[in-house]
């Protein structure tokens, strides 16, 4: 018993440590809507826009860029993200579209655009 107790102990550290997190410079995918305030509007979308730039082929940044240019009362820019998120998204192949519940956010969206 101690023998497998002592083996265990030696193998468990001898397995490779977990790889490091790699830091990405610039802006997360995410960061559109973080911390999003209604008096803070225009740093929200200046940090947006960062991050659409920093993620130019994926839908979901000019989605919610969409709902910040909404929210502000610009209802043109918010159209014309919602038109790109979803071409971004029709030229995803399927297994990459992501969260079914953002595909169907970004086509509602453009629809409420084009009706």
């Amino acid at each position: 018993m101690a023998l497998a107790t002592v083996l265990g102990s030696l193998l468990g550290g001898c397995g490779a440590p977990p790889a490091p997190r790699q830091q990405v410079k610039g802006p997360a995918r995410d960061d559109c809507l973080r911390d999003v305030r209604l008096d803070g509007l225009k740093g929200a979308l200046e940090r947006c826009d960062a991050v659409v730039a920093a993620y130019p082929r994926d839908p979901q940044p000019r989605n919610e860029r969409a709902l910040l240019q909404a929210l502000a009362g610009n209802r043109v820019a918010a159209c014309r993200d919602s038109s790109a998120a979803e071409v971004l998204l029709r030229q995803a192949a399927p297994e990459r579209r992501g969260d079914p519940q953002l595909v169907e956010e970004i086509r509602m969206r453009a629809a409420g655009c084009r009706g």
